[in-house]
C-alpha cells in the first residue's frame, strides 16, 4: 500500500515537471496532478495493452517508433479523464510521455536511495550477500 501510494506521489511530482517543461502539457493544481497520476496508471494498466497488441505490426515495421505514439495516446486519454490536466499539440503529446518517464525515474531513485518507504515501481532492492570464509564458523 505504501508502495502505491509513493509510486503515485512520485508520478504526480513527475507530471508537475513535465508541465513546467513541456509546452501544451497544463496541470491546474497538485491535486489534479495526483488525479492524473491515478487516471495514467489506469489507461496504462487497462488500455495500453490492447493498443499495444493491435499495433504490433505497425510498431515492428516502424522499429519501435509507433510505440510512442501508443505511449501518446495513453497519456492524452488519460488527460480526457481527469479536469485540470490538458494534452494540447503534437509536441505535448509525443515529449510529455517521454518526460514523465525519465523525471518519474529519477524521482523513484532519489526515493529509493534515501530509503523512502519500500522500493518503487521500476527499481530493484540491492541484494546483500555475506560471504564467509571456508571453515570460518568452525570452532578452532
Amino acid at each position: 500500500m505504501v508502495g502505491f501510494l509513493l509510486t503515485t506521489l512520485v508520478t504526480a511530482l513527475g507530471l508537475l515537471i513535465v508541465d513546467l517543461l513541456v509546452p501544451g502539457v497544463d496541470i491546474a493544481t497538485f491535486p489534479s496532478a495526483l488525479l492524473a497520476a491515478i487516471a495514467i496508471g489506469v489507461v496504462n494498466g487497462l488500455i495500453k495493452p490492447i493498443l499495444f497488441i493491435l499495433s504490433l505490426p505497425i510498431t515492428i515495421l516502424t522499429l519501435g517508433l509507433f510505440a510512442l505514439v501508443v505511449n501518446g495516446i495513453c497519456f492524452w486519454l488519460a488527460s480526457l479523464l481527469v479536469p485540470g490536466f490538458a494534452v494540447n499539440g503534437l509536441i505535448a503529446f509525443i515529449l510529455g510521455p517521454i518526460v514523465l518517464s525519465f523525471a518519474s525515474t529519477l524521482l523513484n531513485r532519489y526515493f529509493a536511495e534515501k530509503k523512502m518507504g519500500e522500493p518503487l515501481a521500476g527499481t530493484q532492492p540491492e541484494l546483500a550477500i555475506e560471504t564467509k570464509g571456508v571453515g570460518a564458523d568452525k570452532a578452532e
